[in-house]
């Protein structure tokens, strides 16, 4: 009798399980995203609400938890209910290299948060300052090492990805560039165009106004392909460093006790959400490249870019303020 009740039970809570994917989503959506509004992350999480709207038939709300480069929504979501009405458009670094970085976290990647689908990449660029007397990426390389340790880049903090790009770049080329970290894109960008710091690599998006109106010169993509916003900017590879690969990228991740059912149910929809037309149109055109994966291609990556971009940090030395 005892096993039949048992049966019955785990019955019931099958069909509760199903019952609940086939109705998801019954009730908006909340998009978390871990920076201010009207940064790159807040206006490809927006793009996303909107076309995820559509095809969900539910309305998303974009929820700004700014503070700690993303770690404070990080923190909100692992103790969101588990439901799959809230997710974490979250940041490479959240998801990866802060692993490497923090000695504590208020959150454990593998144990609070279940990938979903890889959802943005973008490309980061390096530019340098119009006064400085190169044009290439190996001109660059060798007024370097002619002036080690007299030249300085711009970032947007110890271990976001334009630091650890750039540090990637200076243990491929040999060289030594004062690193200055800054509080987010907009006071490296000014310190930039001001002459303060003589190059950076940063995302393409924050770049391509300043590069296209000859405030700053382009030398390099960072990633393994041409951007298509600046089709006759060379990439790292290109120009002769190829182990310089480097997405700011964006996956979705959930609270690790969500149904497996509702989260194939999200991962469905994100998927065709990220596929269309007009949605890889609009973020193309910002220089932004949408992605999306299974929840295990995601689990895979994650798992990579920490090994990769943890031998860059030891390597390095970055250490957070």
């Amino acid at each position: 009798m005892r096993h039949v009740v048992a049966c019955i039970a785990g019955c019931c809570l099958l069909a509760a399980a199903s019952a609940h994917a086939q109705t998801y989503p019954s009730k908006p959506i909340r998009l978390v995203v871990g920076f201010p509004a009207g940064g790159p992350a807040d206006i490809f999480g927006r793009a996303i609400a909107q076309k995820l709207a559509e095809v969900a038939g539910q309305q998303v709300v974009v929820d700004n938890r700014a503070g700690a480069g993303g770690i404070l929504a990080a923190e909100n979501v692992a103790k969101a209910p588990a439901d799959g009405y809230t997710f974490y458009l979250a940041s490479s670094a959240v998801l990866s290299s802060y692993a490497v970085l923090y000695d504590k976290l208020p959150y454990d990647l593998n144990r609070d948060f279940t990938p979903v689908t890889k959802a943005i990449a973008v490309p980061e660029m390096l530019v340098v300052h119009p006064a400085l007397p190169v044009k290439t990426t190996k001109e660059f390389v060798a007024l370097a090492k002619s002036k080690p340790g007299q030249l300085t880049y711009g970032s947007t903090g110890n271990g976001n990805m334009p630091n650890l790009a750039f540090e990637s770049f200076k243990i491929a080329a040999g060289v030594n560039i004062l690193h200055v970290p800054y509080k987010g894109a907009a006071p490296a960008v000014i310190d930039l165009l001001g002459g303060h710091v003589q190059a950076s690599i940063l995302d393409v998006p924050v770049l391509l106004p300043h590069v296209q109106g000859g405030k700053l010169r382009a030398l390099a993509i960072a990633t393994a392909n041409r951007a298509s916003t600046l089709p006759t900017v060379p990439t790292m590879a290109e120009a002769g460093y190829p182990s310089v690969n480097a997405d700011n990228w964006y996956g979705v991740v959930v609270a690790s006790a969500t149904p497996k059912d509702v989260i194939a149910r999200l991962q469905s929809l994100l998927v065709t959400t990220l596929n269309s037309a007009d949605l890889k149109q609009k973020l193309a055109s910002q220089g932004a490249n949408t992605l999306s994966s299974t929840p295990e291609e995601l689990a895979a990556f994650m798992r990579e870019e920490t090994a990769k971009w943890g031998k860059v940090i030891k390597t390095s030395g970055i250490k957070i303020d």
